[in-house]
């Protein structure tokens, strides 16, 4: 058999290793902490379990795990009391340190009465919750940083939307170096993609346009909003699954800055809470009644690219050995980055954490990207569109 007969004999095989159970260590956010400040409990199924998530009169909000360590009561099910939290099956009280507090019909506490008390911090209105497999409490270093300039000008509130899906949660950390997918599941046109890894930091440097065959975004009338010029992103993962991108717009009319958050926790192995969040700079001189229509729209097109995305994962093969091309950007070593949150911490080595940088030569992509949009726009002209 010739060589050339012995590689046409080869066949690619799809490898995919059984899903861990084992979940994420980091920082993971629950949405706004707003939304946890009625004096109700709430209910969140997160790392495989259920957890209850409510606000003392003190206004502290605590994270518990749901389950009454007496006899099983679901303490989602139950009532705020002052700063305690009271299991619907027999009223025992329990205080977000996760110590019982008070059994109104005993003399006494049992001194084992203690449940699990996940970790919380509040940064920017968000509420996180800590989750390490080790028990260990988290670092000072991995704490999420504020979004930087919120304290500059005038910014729209928060636009926040969750979204299950149902796969493993690597398939959104991939995104992080997918180049080409911004051309062809969002209708972007990248011009430059950059990454740089450090420590617990996955950074994408990224710079694209509007594609002149695609409409981009329309506002609340159905009415096409200016035709975006340049578009710029710095996205960056702090821990396995909180994002904070800072993206510029430069319309014909000027820049508009945002801040989008991209973050998720998961439920299951098989399945993740999507979670996006927006604000807007008010541009100067614009009343806020156009800005903060002009920040719908943007949402409304931030949801319909996650959309996008969650319709690729939902019927694609998980791939532990992707086949790449020059152009496909650093998955390996993105992969290996993320890999630092499913060790043990004795278990990270430099690889997972040195300094690594990466850019994408573009040039050929754009030209056969500038070939695919003159084409459609021929096509569109003959058709009368």
């Amino acid at each position: 058999m010739s060589a050339v007969d012995a590689n046409d004999a080869e066949v690619r095989s799809i490898e995919a290793t059984e899903v861990t159970t084992r979940f994420a260590r980091g920082w993971h956010c629950l949405g706004l902490a707003s939304s946890y400040g009625d004096g109700q409990p709430h209910t969140i199924n997160a790392f495989g379990g259920k957890l209850v998530v409510f606000q003392g009169e003190d206004g502290t909000v605590n994270v518990l795990d749901a389950y009454c360590r007496h006899m099983g009561g679901d303490l989602s099910q139950g009532s705020v009391r002052g700063n305690e939290i009271a299991c619907p099956f027999h009223d025992w009280r329990w205080g977000g340190d996760g110590r019982c507090k008070q059994i109104p019909y005993s003399r006494r506490v049992p001194l084992r009465a203690r449940t699990k008390a996940w970790p919380t911090m509040q940064r920017d209105g968000l509420l996180f919750v800590w989750n390490d497999p080790e028990g260990n409490q988290p670092p000072e270093e991995f704490a999420v940083p504020a979004i930087r300039g919120l304290e500059e000008g005038e910014w729209t509130d928060w636009l926040w939307k969750p979204i299950l899906v149902n796969v493993n949660c690597r398939e959104i950390i991939d995104n992080v170096v997918d180049m080409a997918h911004f051309f062809y599941v969002h209708g972007a046109f990248p011009t430059s993609c950059r990454n740089v890894f450090e420590g617990h930091v996955a950074t994408q440097y990224y710079e694209g346009h509007q594609r002149d065959d695609l409409l981009m975004y329309v506002d609340e009338d159905g009415k096409p909003m200016p035709k975006l010029l340049k578009q710029y992103s710095e996205a960056s993962y702090y821990g396995p699954s909180y994002m904070i991108d800072y993206l510029s717009y430069e319309f014909e009319a000027g820049m508009v800055d945002t801040v989008l958050i991209n973050c998720h926790y998961p439920v299951t192995k098989d399945s993740f809470i999507l979670q996006y969040g927006l604000r807007v700079k008010k541009p100067e001189g614009m009343p806020t009644e156009e800005s903060e229509s002009m920040a719908k729209a943007m949402a409304k097109g931030v949801e319909a690219g996650f959309l996008q995305d969650v319709q690729i994962w939902k019927n694609k093969a998980r791939i532990d050995n992707p086949l790449l091309c020059e152009e496909d950007g650093p998955v390996y070593q993105l992969r290996r980055w993320y890999e630092q949150f499913y060790v043990d911490a004795a278990e990270v080595t430099p690889e997972m954490t040195d300094r690594f940088e990466f850019e994408i030569d573009t040039s050929k992509a754009i030209e056969a990207w500038k070939q695919e949009v003159a084409d459609n726009l021929a096509k569109q002209q003959a058709v009368g569109v």
